[in-house]
């Protein structure tokens, strides 16, 4: 853990089925840093607002609702949960009707800015040595002048079978269906799929996972000896 200094960003962004959260925890792992998912809070206020019957839809009613999101998110990679007031959601948060209201509260530029200083005070708080941060804009918006910023990527079969794996109970045909309008809900609020000038572009298509975690920690070795850090 560090003594004092200021600890190294790492941003990684992509699209779904990319294997941001898998990778980004196991790199951090592998840094000593801490882990951020970034769209886990976003999950659990999908899953506060569901829990307390407001329409997601409904942008006003759901800024309204923010005062009231009293949400906790463990970073240590090996200490990871999700908690919402004294409810724990680690695992609730990852079902198919939560992930189906996600995009209708990120499209919410009140909530993508209340969430952002809370990711930024969190990032800046952690008493690691640094923090490995995944989420959609993270490179772009949240953390733009993090030390390393990654844009990991696959092709869309690539994705769309990596998430079938995790899906075992849904078909491939709904499993894909929902992934391409997961990334056509998420392109109307950010870029995902292009690098932005600054940011290094990991393509994970014919990589597995393994290789996928050396990739990432290699650009982030490469990058802090490039700036001395």
């Amino acid at each position: 853990m560090t003594t004092g200094s200021v600890p190294v960003i790492v941003a990684i962004d992509g699209p779904a089925g990319s294997g941001k959260s898998s990778v980004s925890r196991a790199v951090a792992r592998a840094l000593g840093f801490a882990y951020l998912d970034t769209g886990a809070s976003y999950r659990a206020l999908s899953w506060h607002l569901m829990v307390r019957g407001i329409d997601a839809s409904v942008a006003a009613d759901v800024i309204a609702e923010l005062p009231d999101f009293d949400f906790r998110i463990g970073t240590d990679p090996d200490d990871y949960y999700v908690r919402v007031g004294s409810a724990d959601v680690t695992d609730a948060i990852r079902e198919p009707r939560v992930t189906g209201v996600v995009s209708l509260v990120a499209r919410i530029p009140e909530v993508r800015r209340w969430l952002n200083e809370r990711f930024r005070a969190i990032m800046a708080a952690t008493p690691f040595d640094g923090i490995v941060a995944e989420g959609r804009d993270i490179t772009t918006v949240v953390a733009p002048d993090a030390p390393v910023r990654i844009l990991l990527t696959a092709s869309e079969d690539a994705r769309m079978a990596r998430r079938s794996k995790e899906l075992t109970s849904e078909s491939a045909a709904a499993v894909g269906e929902a992934l391409r309008s997961r990334d056509k809900a998420d392109s109307r609020v950010v870029d995902f799929m292009n690098a932005a000038d600054g940011v290094t572009t990991v393509d994970s298509t014919d990589l597995d996972f393994d290789q996928t975690v050396s990739a990432v920690v290699d650009v982030v070795q490469t990058a802090r000896t490039s700036h001395g850090g």
